[in-house]
């Protein structure tokens, strides 16, 4: 791919997750102000990204409506249902498929536990954002300012005495989620129930939804939990790929002809 071309396409991808500097963009790209600059304006002219009045740049119309094309024709469900599948099977917990739905996250697919004492949920329903695994896993890569404003004012609703009901120890979990790839519902939406949690990313690296394991307490402990991350994290990756993300980190871009 001509290096040109490459570096437009990073910006694109820096960009769908929020305005930035030419400045900035220079700084995570390693590429120079005058090869950003001239990249910039060609998308800009073809109105794939706009430039705001406080001299950042975002995503402009034309992106926003071929990303629109492409949502329209991708089912998160059908890429994800063979691999839920094959985590229940290696697992024999129940195994979740969720995405955000305006404030909360409703379940998209499912598949049922061996065990007879298992988590009650069905397809379409709806759980919270900061009490679940599948909600910390979407919201530990959001910015600060558009999680504060899907969250509301704290406190948030308690369902247990583990939930998280402050902006600071909320905000102290998400960063650990996001250090380390995976969330835990540890008790704090049901009780006897913990679950673990991975993001699903689309092509340009954003969440798109998430991926859990559930169980109750009595059936699975902390630490048989625990050890099903690295399978859960498989998967949500696997997951990911069918949506077209690259868990390759990016090359460097070749210099320009």
């Amino acid at each position: 791919m001509p290096g040109s071309v490459q570096r437009a396409l990073q910006i694109l991808i820096e960009l769908a997750s929020g305005p930035a500097t030419i400045s900035e963009l220079g700084r995570r790209l390693d590429v120079h102000r005058t090869t950003s600059l001239r990249l910039l304006r060609t998308l800009e002219e073809e109105r794939f990204v706009r430039r705001t009045d406080d001299g950042r740049y975002r995503i402009g119309p034309r992106m926003t409506g071929l990303a629109q094309i492409a949502l329209e024709g991708l089912d998160v469900r059908a890429a994800a249902a063979g691999h839920l599948r094959e985590l229940g099977a290696a697992c024999g917990h129940t195994v979740h498929l969720a995405a955000r739905e305006g404030g909360s996250m409703v379940y998209l697919d499912k598949v049922e536990s061996r065990h007879a004492v298992r988590m009650y949920s069905r397809i379409g329903a709806a759980a919270p954002l900061h009490a679940t695994a599948v909600g910390k896993a979407l919201l530990a890569h959001m910015p600060e300012s558009e999680r504060d404003d899907l969250l509301g004012e704290p406190p948030y609703e308690r369902f247990t005495a583990g939930t998280r009901t402050t902006r600071e120890s909320l905000a102290a979990d998400l960063a650990r989620v996001a250090e380390q790839g995976w969330a835990l519902d540890d008790f704090e939406h049901e009780e006897f129930i913990h679950c673990a949690a991975a993001p699903v990313r689309d092509a340009s690296g954003a969440v798109a939804a998430a991926v859990s394991v559930s169980a109750p307490d009595m059936v699975v402990d902390r630490a048989r939990l625990l050890a099903l991350v690295p399978a859960l994290t498989e998967t949500a990756a696997a997951v990911s790929e069918e949506l077209g993300w690259s868990r390759e980190p990016p090359t460097a871009a070749p210099p320009d002809d």
